[in-house]
């Protein structure tokens, strides 16, 4: 109750400039397929993102308004059908002026050996922690090419609402976990069998990583290249708009549609 009071107080005493709301939407060519009524719940759902999230500059870069702004509206978009709750798990955003070097990595291989290993990285999410950012990749995601590491590593966070980072995020009522499971994992097995035939896959060939990030890439190309997704992977769009609760190829006026 307290925090539905709140955000109504925000939403009612403060605003995001216009020439800032506006600029960032022309520099974001994925929200081109927005409607008026989705656009004005964008700006709501951003301004609260704003509010409720720390954005914390690291490595020397400066965030000034314009980019606050775009961070938390390409960090929205995802949640535009299912609200800012979904993104409880978090309160940081950090943000570093290019791709960042993680030391000592571990992870563990099929006979169960433990690795370390060092990883440069654009973006990285994890349970109960900061959402990490590359500025360089903040300002090159949603311009409608299959890219936005705002949205892969939000996903993730989606992804570990249930506690378990495994390609499933806890489904909408109404939604079937087996036609879920059938559709990502026809598409998956697709993918597999391109790479194994040295072909050019239509998806980021880090999709076949792990369910995971076949999820997450999957999240990004669902927004940003909608109409392509949906002629690719048709039934698999169509599991991603029954959760995200959007339809971002409809109406859209790109040739692919």
């Amino acid at each position: 109750m307290f925090k539905g009071w709140r955000r109504r107080r925000i939403l009612a005493n403060r605003s995001i400039p216009d020439a800032i709301w506006q600029q960032t939407m022309a520099d974001i060519p994925a929200m081109s397929v927005l409607d008026a009524k989705a656009l004005e719940r964008l700006r709501a759902l951003t301004l609260l993102f704003l509010h409720e999230k720390n954005l914390e500059p690291a490595g020397g870069l400066e965030l000034d308004d314009a980019r606050r702004t775009r961070i938390a509206a390409l960090a929205c978009r995802p949640i535009l059908g299912l609200g800012l709750d979904y993104y409880e798990s978090f309160l940081s955003v950090i943000v570093y002026p290019e791709e960042f070097l993680v030391r000592n990595r571990e992870s563990v291989d099929e006979a169960g050996v433990v690795h370390t290993r060092d990883e440069i990285l654009s973006g990285e999410a994890w349970e109960q922690g900061p959402v990490i950012l590359a500025w360089q990749d903040v300002d090159a995601s949603g311009r409608a090419q299959g890219f936005d590491v705002v949205a892969h590593e939000c996903a993730h966070k989606l992804d570990l609402l249930d506690g378990d980072m495994n390609g499933r995020p806890p489904l909408n009522r109404g939604m079937r976990a087996d036609e879920w499971a059938e559709s990502f994992q026809t598409a998956y097995d697709d993918l597999i069998r391109r790479l194994d035939r040295g072909e050019e896959p239509w998806l980021d060939p880090y999709a076949a990583e792990e369910p995971a990030e076949f999820f997450a890439v999957c999240t990004e190309m669902f927004f940003d290249v909608p109409c392509a997704f949906r002629v690719e992977y048709p039934s698999l769009y169509a599991q991603l708009a029954a959760f995200f609760r959007q339809d971002p190829a409809r109406g859209n006026a790109s040739p692919s549609c």
